[in-house]
């Protein structure tokens, strides 16, 4: 008799336990469905932000009566000078960088508020989404693939009902990582490997399978899972768990609607604890106790320098797609590794640089 009470109460706890791990693990494949859900919401909704705001910024400059008449004027240098004014006067009074350009009806470089080297330069073969103008006079605000890819805020120029050019404003996803990252999951902006004969500018950055990384900012730290990744399941399945992470894909559209190619959001499985259940709040994701989450993330994230990953050799080819704000930190990460080599192995260093850069042109 009392072994029949014994192994009925060890079935009876072994129904239970499995019951158990069941709906644990239920509740824990719902909420990562959830994250995933409010992770491609969030992502809509920062991107639709960015534009808009840059859209608001392109729509002023082209309105500005004294660009209009220095590019109806050909006049290079003064279009620089009002465009250059009109960004630092933002960047001073409201700390927002903006990188807007004056392109011309012919599609040539007029004006850049970031430098006046390339001016004159052709850009119709890298932008053949300007084509989209060719039927429609409505600005649009969209992610294009140029020399580089960004996000594209672009109006055309009308004077008296005479075409002129174009007014654009680009920015490149820096700060949407950046509030990814806040909450804990780490962007990748990834496109298709294909787009590099139009990408010039991405030809040297990190490839992951048939891939290329967008995004400069992003989290060095997971680059070796994202390389184990298998793609395709990826794709099919929108959500993987690999090395204690949990990996979530977006497909990226152009303006015409053509897949170009992924989002991809890294998050620690540890970092599941900070999202609220979906039963609490639809919204949870955006109500997460960022507060909490933001200073572990900090903590983990300023804990190890990004650059200790990179010999002194490697660091000689990062210098050239190291962002403005972040040359200070590389600089003296470089300056350390280079003090530890002789004068002769630095030169040596250096000749084995490839040299990438090209400049065609006249000398005047």
């Amino acid at each position: 008799m009392f072994k029949k009470i014994a192994i009925t109460f060890v079935l009876l706890m072994l129904i239970i336990t499995l019951f158990t791990l069941y709906y644990k693990n239920e509740i824990r494949e719902q909420k990562i469905y959830n994250i995933m859900d409010q992770l491609r919401i969030t992502l809509e909704r920062q991107l639709k932000t960015h534009q808009m705001d840059d859209l608001e910024v392109a729509l002023m400059l082209s309105k500005n009566e004294g660009l209009i008449n220095a590019l109806e004027n050909d006049d290079e240098d003064l279009g620089y000078k009002i465009l250059s004014n009109i960004t630092q006067s933002i960047k001073k009074n409201t700390n927002r960088h903006i990188r807007a350009q004056v392109i011309t009806k012919e599609l040539n470089i007029f004006a850049r508020s970031w430098d006046d080297i390339y001016a004159g330069m052709p850009i119709g073969d890298y932008r053949t989404d300007l084509k989209y103008f060719d039927t429609h006079i409505r600005p649009r605000t969209s992610i294009e693939v140029g020399r580089r890819l960004g996000i594209k805020a672009t109006v055309p120029v009308y004077k008296n009902s005479h075409f002129l050019g174009f007014v654009e404003v680009i920015s490149f996803f820096k700060s949407i990582t950046e509030f990814f990252s806040s909450i804990g999951a780490d962007l990748y902006v990834l496109l298709d490997v294909k787009y590099t004969d139009t990408a010039v500018l991405m030809t040297e950055n990190l490839t992951i399978e048939n891939y290329v990384l967008s995004n400069r900012n992003y989290n060095y730290s997971h680059i070796q899972t994202l390389n184990k990744i298998n793609f395709k399941e990826l794709k099919l399945s929108g959500v993987l768990h690999l090395d204690k992470k949990y990996i979530f894909y977006e497909n990226m559209k152009d303006g015409n609607g053509k897949i170009i190619g992924g989002f991809v959001f890294v998050l620690p499985q540890k970092y599941l604890n900070y999202f609220r259940n979906p039963e609490d709040d639809i919204s949870f994701l955006i109500n997460v106790t960022r507060s909490s989450l933001y200073d572990v993330v900090k903590e983990e994230k300023y804990e190890k320098n990004i650059y200790d990953e990179y010999s002194a050799n490697s660091l000689v080819y990062l210098q050239d797609v190291i962002d403005k704000e972040d040359r200070e930190v590389f600089l003296d990460e470089a300056y350390d590794k280079f003090d530890k080599y002789s004068k002769d192995e630095l030169i040596q260093m250096m000749l084995n640089r490839k040299i990438v850069k090209k400049i065609d042109g006249k000398i005047k």
